[in-house]
């Protein structure tokens, strides 16, 4: 964590604004050119073997690739991926955010040319979208967000941690039933993940010592029953609203404000006058 505070104080102001909204767009581009003139559409695909031969762009272009055909509920899904990385901007920084995306697609590059050296036929252009980079966005918000409920096909509400461990065990079975050319490609695309969540815990909290010196404190100002640890300073509303809130506390407030998550973002701050 100490290492992405180096480079956020240093290129903190390199980050991508609505860098979600720029991705949707460019798959826009992606179906129009796919459906209008597959001839060029085919010149922009992710080929480890024609960039060595000089197709460079291929490097960028592949990104505007979508991963599937247009129906309604692919716009479905890509509103829905907005959202979520619309989200994890603010939640981040659009520094954390940007590095995170590129990454993952990074990763993915490196991960097709792993393939080609493995055997040419295995790095086919079909292969590679960024679905597995959209995965990874979903993946991030049930990990920052693991109470969020979202509707399940509009109607049934659920949990959106117990989405993502579908989505985690439908990649294990993945994995374990297809090949190597599997594998590397969803540890690849999905490295973005395990570097952020893996990598930068902070793992002093779960150390004895700090769990032994959490538990005396609870004991100290342990709460009368009936009593609530939670309340947005806006709705008013607690933790026994419902499972699915989560509050946060806004760095920006003068004072110790908390809020819930639908206006942790969209509160007017509160600044003590001198």
């Amino acid at each position: 964590m100490k290492f992405f505070n180096k480079l956020e104080r240093k290129f903190g102001h390199r980050g991508i604004d609505n860098l979600s909204l720029y991705l949707v767009i460019g798959y826009v581009i992606g179906y129009i050119l796919k459906y209008l003139n597959p001839f060029i559409y085919s010149y922009l695909t992710l080929s480890p073997g024609l960039i060595l031969k000089g197709q460079i762009w291929r490097l960028v272009t592949w990104i505007i690739c979508p991963p599937g055909g247009l129906d309604i509920f692919v716009i479905i899904m890509l509103f829905f991926y907005y959202s979520l990385g619309t989200t994890l901007e603010r939640t981040w920084g659009k520094f954390r955010y940007t590095v995170f995306i590129f990454s993952g697609i990074l990763f993915t590059v490196i991960g097709a040319f792993i393939l080609y050296f493995i055997h040419p036929l295995l790095a086919l252009p079909a292969m590679f979208s960024t679905y597995y980079i959209n995965l990874s966005i979903f993946l991030a918000f049930a990990i920052s967000y693991p109470n969020m409920q979202v509707n399940l096909y509009f109607i049934f509400p659920i949990k959106i941690k117990w989405i993502a461990y579908f989505h985690v065990i439908y990649l294990l079975f993945e994995m374990i039933t297809n090949g190597w050319t599997t594998r590397i490609l969803i540890i690849a695309s999905l490295l973005n993940v395990i570097i952020f969540f893996l990598f930068t815990r902070d793992y002093k909290r779960i150390s004895p010592k700090e769990i032994h010196r959490r538990q005396k404190y609870v004991r100290a100002v342990k709460r009368p029953k009936g009593d609530t640890q939670h309340k947005c300073a806006i709705c008013g509303r607690t933790e026994k609203d419902g499972d699915y809130l989560e509050f946060r506390y806004c760095s920006k407030c003068d004072g110790n404000y908390e809020y819930c998550q639908d206006h942790l973002f969209t509160h007017q701050h509160i600044k003590k006058d001198l």
